[in-house]
């Protein structure tokens, strides 16, 4: 991530375009506003981009359409903006990949804290790990190289994980076969404790992550619920030097 973060909003109202552009430049973040699909896929093959506000109300390509496809090409971080009260978009846009979201309308200083928060964790995952700590952590046949943030299946193909999908099986191999509640993963992932929503949030995360490395989603065997008290990794994790 460069000194100054460089946003990608991708909104068809103008209004709200220049909105976050006039608000979020005089905070030192760079933001360039366009108004589709077609114009957000030039302006990342122009430029660095840390981070996308993206709307899921677009009127040639919807956003979710966006959402799936970006996060199959990269990990670019991606905040989500919905209408109000419209908890099945913003369920599948966290399903798709998405790090967080906020319903219109919204408090501009709202989304910096959110753009904030979601930089700083990335800029965290960015930095190299100590000389002694370790380089991977492998289980049940993967392994997460922890400086590249790359995860390899055990037949050797990669899987890419989105920022909060890494933080959060960071977090897991960190404490193998002991139950961590929503909080904690929160905060062992560089998230932000609050209230039910992200709550739920670590439970979308948490289905995301297991049909990436589970067998069989519907019936995990590496990330394991304990009901009522939070998750655990049912799996011996091996540190790599």
């Amino acid at each position: 991530m460069s000194a100054t973060p460089h946003i990608l909003v991708v909104d068809d109202d103008p209004t709200i375009r220049e909105l976050l552009a006039d608000y979020l430049s005089q905070r030192e973040i760079r933001v360039t506003g366009v108004a589709d699909g077609v114009a957000m896929h030039k302006a990342l093959s122009e430029s660095v981009v840390d981070l996308i506000v993206l709307d899921l109300k677009l009127p040639t390509e919807d956003g979710m359409s966006i959402a799936r496809r970006l996060r199959a090409q990269s990990g670019i971080p991606i905040i989500i903006l919905t209408g109000h009260g419209d908890d099945v978009d913003r369920i599948m846009g966290l399903e798709l990949g998405a790090d967080d979201y906020l319903t219109k309308p919204f408090n501009p200083r709202e989304l910096l804290a959110r753009i904030r928060t979601i930089l700083r964790r990335a800029q965290v995952h960015a930095v190299p790990e100590p000389g002694n700590a370790p380089r991977a952590r492998r289980f049940a046949g993967w392994e997460l190289d922890l400086r590249t943030r790359r995860l390899t299946s055990p037949g050797g193909e990669r899987v890419d994980l989105t920022h909060a999908e890494f933080g959060l099986l960071t977090a897991l191999l960190g404490a193998p076969e002991r139950v961590l509640s929503r909080d904690q993963l929160l905060e062992m992932s560089h998230g932000v404790v609050d209230d039910d929503v992200f709550d739920r949030s670590v439970d979308v995360q948490v289905l995301r992550l297991r049909r990436k490395i589970e067998s069989d989603p519907r019936h995990p065997q590496l990330i394991r619920t304990q009901r009522g008290a939070g998750y655990y990794l049912a799996a011996k994790v091996d540190s790599l030097p």
